[in-house]
């Protein structure tokens, strides 16, 4: 057995080449349908590129199977619509704030405005210089005047208020038991003056004033006692006056007396009355610078006796 293996017959190098090229024969019909399949999907429009590089053993047609990327062609249309849409860009995005001023040059846009500088440019027809020009006279109230206008209104309210009938007071005629000389002066709230005894005409201090005169039998001038030498112009400092001046205070009423109130009002005490009342007289309670009556308390009043 052994000596047949070793006598088997070893081909000789003629027989090699012969069995080579048989196998090449039976090779090469597969390769031809290969080829014509590559050529038919090159002309049905499949995309086909040729190898860069030569696939191994030769095989031609795995490469020509490769993808291809598509090429891109820079026809005369695209270079023309370049050329006109990038400037147009640039022009919009970076000058919107800034136009070209006549003669030249840039500069921002809201210095000037070329639609405003042509509105302006009118011409004025030769017959409007001879046109009459109408001027209207217009009447121009000033504050002073509404200010008096105003003072005027309040006045005639505060005299229609006097004109009512009253039981202290009727228009034209002076109250029953007043016999204050002027009664009918205009107080200081519509503009009235002094009185001869330096206070405001109607005022309490006034009509007080004026009794404390006339108690001392005087009833002209020259007077007793006016603002100078009897109390200051406030009806609240009269009591300090008194205490000022060293005359007598108290709280028990006397005929004759000034009824003196804390909230800036003083009256002439007309009576002290046996209930323990007491009976003034007063001008100007109520802020109507009227004679008024009343009855009071004993006790409701600080009593500054006249002065000697």
């Amino acid at each position: 057995m052994h000596g047949d293996e070793n006598d088997a017959h070893e081909p000789t190098r003629s027989e090699r080449r012969t069995v080579d090229r048989g196998r090449a024969r039976r090779s090469a019909p597969k390769r031809g349908r290969r080829a014509r399949a590559v050529r038919a999907d090159a002309a049905a429009g499949a995309p086909v590129t040729s190898a860069r590089r030569a696939a191994p053993g030769g095989d031609v047609a795995r490469a020509a199977l490769a993808p291809q990327r598509p090429t891109r062609r820079n026809g005369p249309a695209r270079v023309f619509a370049t050329v006109l849409v990038v400037p147009a860009i640039v022009g919009t995005v970076a000058l919107p704030a800034y136009a070209i001023m006549p003669g030249g040059g840039f500069e921002a846009s809201g210095v000037f405005s070329l639609s405003v500088a042509e509105a302006q440019n009118v011409d004025v027809s030769a017959l409007a210089s001879g046109a009459p020009v109408s001027s209207d006279a217009f009447a121009v109230t000033t504050k002073a005047e509404i200010d008096a206008a105003a003072e005027e209104a309040e006045r005639a309210t505060y005299g229609a208020q006097l004109n009512r009938s009253g039981a202290y007071y009727t228009p034209a005629q002076q109250a029953e038991g007043d016999d204050y000389p002027w009664w009918n002066e205009t107080p200081d709230d519509y503009g009235g003056g002094l009185s001869p005894l330096r206070y405001y005409y109607r005022e309490c201090v006034d009509f007080v004033a004026w009794r404390l005169n006339r108690d001392a039998g005087v009833t002209g001038a020259p007077w007793k006692w006016t603002w100078g030498n009897l109390a200051s112009g406030s009806a609240y400092a009269w009591a300090d006056e008194w205490a000022r001046h060293g005359w007598a205070t108290s709280s028990d009423p006397i005929v004759g007396a000034v009824a003196w109130f804390p909230y800036n009002h003083v009256a002439y005490v007309q009576s002290v009355n046996g209930d323990g009342t007491v009976t003034i007289e007063e001008y100007n309670q109520n802020s109507d610078h009227s004679y008024h009556v009343r009855v009071i308390p004993n006790g409701s009043a600080i009593y500054l006796y006249p002065p000697v």
